[in-house]
């Protein structure tokens, strides 16, 4: 069997196909179901003249048919297209075009959107509605668009996976600044990388074939031991369908998805108690921190015992959050991925039994390197250097029509690919790295240089602080002072003077924020990155 997802999904289904393949509140989707409706998707898209290459866009909110879109666009040899649920018109417009948009798959509150901008997308040939009411004007989408249910009862047949071998597989990330960008990846090294790199974290061994798959699933559905997985962030974030549904998928275990459409933490201890969750997925403290509230507050209150992995990636996931989480989880072991969109880099484990790892400091992956900022040579271990992370191993051939972009991100080192995407570290003498923050987010005062990441985990040190965020402002005298903005835990009475009297102990001077605002809600995307444009808004008073 060639390595490509749809293939093995579709052995996985013929393999369980009474097994659960996905659940949303009380909707159950067995293996057989879910891979019989995406063939029906599948076929309807060949039907509306679609083919190999095709992009199907999915703006959607997490839902089976998202799972579904999915797979049906890689049934067909397309490349399915996440879709942020919070564009408004030109941003939505913006990636749709730039996507090369041939279908759109969206929920029906939010055809509005889709139908002030369909008419600008020449290469549009599918609208694709599913039902979750209507849309603030009333309106249920274009009037052109079909019904999800309808197209999958009109189709003309299921279809099957036939790969040519040179599909490619995209993710779209806007990071905290431009445009978004789609990464590629050839998708049977993408595949591939998925079969070795994470069957690891949950106790298997990488898997060479893609043949092993489909044995492997029956096993472990027939010993009661196939993955539940559930993501925290949304789907058309890379962190959550790659963990939360696309490898669970591949050993045909099943993906929970939460019903509510903002992280509600209550929400997710009961469906890890309901639905027996063994794998959770995160996005760092902003989702840690709430979850760990909820378990402070009410400690009896939800049966944890099912949980045994928690993954987080994308945003900084401090050591007492960590300790917290798994004080109250003994079984709970935390894996801390450090990466981006563009690949991965290193890694920090922890359980009840291994000591507690600084924030921040990880295991570097044999394919990756800390280089001098010239790139030059390897920054020296234990030298204090600040050097740039070079992210090998399975490397993405660039961004969606942007070389310019492409060449700046994607070098060679030594005759080797790395991805460059602005992740300064030091290196400790034990070769552990100690991620410092992006490049692109340093701020220059004064001729020094300080990293929001480092100044954020020291204000969050403060026990009445929930979440930090910190950013650069323009300067006369300095060219740029520190700035941040800080939440504060429920019943937190502390002031900003007193979070910057605590903290200055903690950073050299030109580190400490000159001015600190404490707001409601430190400001995050749904996946539980920083939105750094809003809150220099908020400090701005707008």
């Amino acid at each position: 069997m060639q390595s490509h997802f749809s293939l093995i999904w579709e052995s996985v289904a013929d393999a369980v196909p009474g097994h659960i393949a996905l659940i949303q509140g009380e909707r159950r989707i067995t293996w057989h179901d879910y891979e019989d409706r995406a063939a029906r998707l599948a076929q309807g898209l060949i039907d509306a003249g679609l083919g190999h290459n095709s992009k199907v866009g999915m703006y959607l909110y997490n839902s089976p048919e998202y799972a579904e879109t999915n797979f049906a666009a890689m049934k067909i040899g397309g490349v399915p297209i996440n879709v942020n649920y919070r564009y408004l018109d030109e941003e939505l417009h913006y990636l749709l075009e730039n996507a090369d948009i041939e279908a759109l798959v969206f929920h029906s509150s939010l055809g509005d959107r889709v139908a002030r901008v369909c008419d600008r997308l020449p290469m549009l040939k599918a609208m694709i509605c599913v039902d979750d009411g209507p849309a603030e004007d009333g309106s249920m989408g274009p009037a052109n668009g079909i019904a999800y249910d309808t197209l999958l009862a009109q189709a003309s047949g299921t279809a099957r996976s036939q790969p040519q071998g040179d599909e490619i597989y995209m993710l779209y990330t806007g990071g905290t600044t431009g445009m978004p960008k789609g990464v590629m990846y050839p998708l049977d090294g993408f595949t591939e990388f998925f079969m070795r790199g994470f069957p690891p974290m949950i106790g298997l061994d990488p898997f060479e074939n893609a043949d092993r798959f489909a044995p492997a699933a029956r096993q472990m559905v027939d010993a009661n031991s196939a993955v539940v997985a559930m993501s925290g962030p949304p789907l058309m974030h890379g962190t959550g369908c790659w963990l939360g549904l696309m490898f669970p998928h591949m050993l045909g275990g099943t993906s929970v998805l939460l019903e509510n459409r903002g992280f509600k933490p209550e929400e997710v201890w009961s469906t890890v108690e309901r639905d027996r969750i063994s794998q959770i997925i995160i996005v760092g403290d902003a989702f840690a921190k709430p979850l760990l509230r909820a378990l402070e507050t009410e400690p009896d209150r939800w049966d944890t015992s099912s949980l045994k992995l928690m993954i987080s990636s994308g945003a900084m996931f401090t050591t007492e959050a960590k300790r917290g989480l798994i004080e109250h989880v003994p079984e709970l072991a935390i894996a801390d991925i450090l990466g981006s969109t563009e690949g991965g880099m290193g890694q920090s484990i922890m359980t009840k039994d291994t000591p507690a790892s600084e924030t921040a400091k990880f295991t570097l992956l044999p394919v990756a390197k800390v280089l001098v900022p010239d790139g030059s040579r390897e920054v020296t271990a234990g030298s204090g250097e600040v050097g740039m992370v070079a992210q090998g191993g399975m490397v993405p051939l660039g961004y969606y029509k942007d070389p310019e972009k492409s060449a700046k991100t994607f070098k060679e080192v030594d005759g080797k690919r790395y991805a460059f995407i602005g992740d300064m570290a030091t290196v400790e003498a034990d070769g552990t790295i100690n991620l410092l923050g992006r490049g692109s987010n340093c701020i220059n005062t004064g001729g020094e240089k300080v990293f929001p990441e480092e100044v954020e985990e020291a204000l969050k040190l403060h026990a009445d602080v929930a979440d930090a965020l910190v950013f650069g402002l323009e300067d006369e005298h300095f060219g740029n002072r520190v700035a941040g903005v800080v939440s504060l835990e429920q019943g937190g009475a502390a002031e900003a003077g007193d979070i910057l009297e605590a903290t200055r102990k903690l950073l050299a001077s030109y580190k400490l924020p000159k001015d600190l605002l404490v707001v409601p809600v430190v400001p995050r995307a749904p996946n539980g990155k920083a939105d750094y444009k809003t809150a220099k808004s908020m400090m701005a008073g707008d």
